[in-house]
């Protein structure tokens, strides 16, 4: 097919719905590469029976219940709202509070009240996140840096449109941590490469990452997509680079 026809196809791409934190539906379309650490086993590792913990921007809770967690001991929070209400559905049938919080400088939540806290691509307080952990308590994040397919934006976009801070990176949250009373018991970086096996997979994405592609769509990007399915039909694939790391913080 010529760039015209695969148009049709991205627009529909374009138009498709979006819940929870679940990018299932492209899975198959994309290969990422695997991380040199396990957040899910990190995290597992600080859990038992008794804890209680809080899992910070659960989207729509998926990875908080594969972790099983403790009945009644357990509380999640998120923010975007067709998220918030998926959580109040199912969430609270196995028996884990959650709370729509907007503000990281303020969580609903009384000082020295966690064994743990969570947090997986959200946004923290670090100062916020060690007022409600126990004396003794673990913080693990694992986060997107800002170098996050910045250059694949620029591609795009023609500029460095990105609504994420460049110099997010693991030095500078492990200091803003520290600064906040945190001891940095461990810390990791990597930059995977996530492909993209053809370009309606990368256009949904696209439209979703809206803080990494603003007012990216398929019209404004057409040219570009169209170059980047020359790439897929040389090669089989486009590549963007991530940015990961990961923190396990002590109170």
């Amino acid at each position: 097919m010529d760039c015209d026809q695969w148009k049709a196809i991205w627009l529909a791409e374009e138009k498709k719905t979006f819940s929870g934190w679940d990018f299932s539906c492209i899975a198959n379309r994309t290969s990422e590469e695997w991380l040199p650490w396990d957040y899910k086993e990190i995290v597992l590792s600080f859990m038992d029976a008794e804890t209680t913990m809080l899992d910070m921007g659960t989207g729509g809770g998926e990875f908080l219940l594969s972790l099983h967690p403790p009945q009644g001991r357990t509380f999640a929070t998120e923010a975007y709202p067709e998220n918030f209400e998926l959580c109040k559905r199912i969430l609270l049938r196995h028996g884990i509070e959650v709370h729509q919080v907007f503000d990281d400088e303020h969580l609903p939540y009384e000082d020295d009240y966690f064994d743990l806290i969570i947090n997986r691509h959200e946004s923290f307080s670090s100062r916020e996140v060690f007022r409600i952990l126990k004396p003794g308590g673990i913080f693990v994040t694992q986060q997107v840096g800002g170098q996050n397919n910045r250059e694949l934006s620029r591609f795009l976009l023609g500029n460095d449109a990105m609504r994420t801070e460049p110099d997010f990176n693991l030095q500078t949250a492990q200091d803003d941590l520290a600064s906040a009373g945190f001891t940095i018991c461990d810390g990791k970086e990597h930059f995977p490469y996530l492909r993209f096996f053809d370009i309606g997979a990368l256009v949904y994405f696209a439209k979703i990452i809206e803080w990494e592609f603003p007012g990216f769509s398929v019209e404004k990007c057409f040219d570009q997509l169209c170059e980047l399915q020359k790439t897929i039909e040389e090669t089989g694939y486009m590549e963007t680079i991530e940015h990961r790391f990961m923190i396990v913080g002590r109170k």
